[in-house]
């Protein structure tokens, strides 16, 4: 081969692996939101548990508020063939996303249970639920008292005669600061970071980030402006929007891990730590 030939070789390859895109270039935010954050199973899981529980009887009609990708939704008609599941999110791109990547991937029958809406989570829309959920602290995005409550109780009305709220909350000293947590995934790093906290209004502007084998990051896949709310707080404003009981169900701790290990008991009296998730559940009863 020629020095010329060889040189315009070499020149091609060059060129083309200065183009090719790094992996944060080609990630899906939501694929990796989907695989890092995300645990549908498990709350589907805990929601058939504690209705069952509480009721007697197996939930049926569930209701996924702020539902994004509307993977839960998914989860519940594939647990049992007479579920229904109504996914409503104001935001129609994940909404789009969601019946493209996750209700493509149901039989028919399941995804003839599925309805998505977009809409606003204070309005109804959907028929009468056993179960309404807000989890991955969605309603966080309420930052007045007033609004918090307001959404609670359209939350109630929205539940049958009798039913359950199910949300989830974060705390801990270190949820009430500004931080930075990594956690390895497979193939990626999964980031989380708080900035801005205000101590006297419990506002922060929070962020997840991706970095890649490749060096790569996608920063900024998703940021959300909230307020953390305390536990007292949650419970005093759903009582205010109607529930008859508020329940606590707490992580238990993985002491060799140092971490949560994914089992919620119900109590009513917990130690604070630097981290802790729990399930809060509002409970309807039959008048």
């Amino acid at each position: 081969m020629s020095k010329t030939k060889d040189k315009k070789k070499k020149d091609k390859l060059k060129k083309l692996k200065s183009t090719k895109m790094t992996e944060a270039e080609r990630a899906d935010r939501y694929v990796y939101y989907q695989k890092a954050v995300q645990v549908p199973e498990e709350d589907v899981n805990f929601i058939r548990r504690t209705y069952k529980s509480e009721f007697g009887v197996n939930p049926r009609i569930f209701r996924e508020d702020f539902s994004g990708t509307s993977l839960c939704c998914c989860r519940w008609v594939e647990a049992h063939p007479k579920n229904v599941a109504f996914g409503v999110d104001l935001d129609p791109e994940p909404l789009a996303w969601g019946t493209q990547h996750n209700l493509s991937q149901l039989n028919d029958s399941q995804r003839e249970r599925v309805q998505l809406i977009e809409g606003n989570a204070l309005d109804g829309g959907t028929p009468p639920a056993d179960v309404v959920s807000a989890l991955n602290f969605s309603y966080y995005c309420f930052k007045q008292r007033e609004d918090l409550v307001n959404y609670f109780t359209a939350a109630f009305k929205n539940i049958g005669d009798s039913g359950m709220f199910v949300i989830d909350m974060e705390g801990g000293w270190e949820a009430l600061d500004d931080t930075r947590e990594e956690r390895d995934e497979d193939g990626f790093t999964y980031v989380w970071e708080q900035k801005g906290f205000d101590a006297i209004t419990h506002s922060v502007t929070c962020k997840i980030h991706f970095e890649f084998e490749d060096g790569s990051s996608l920063e900024d896949a998703f940021t959300y402006d909230w307020r953390i709310w305390t536990l007292p707080e949650i419970r005093d404003c759903l009582m205010e929007a109607g529930f008859d009981r508020v329940d606590v169900f707490w992580e238990g701790w993985d002491e060799e891990e140092e971490e949560g290990d994914g089992n919620f008991e119900l109590t009513t009296k917990a130690e604070n730590c630097e981290s802790w998730i729990a399930y809060v559940v509002g409970v309807k009863e039959k008048k």
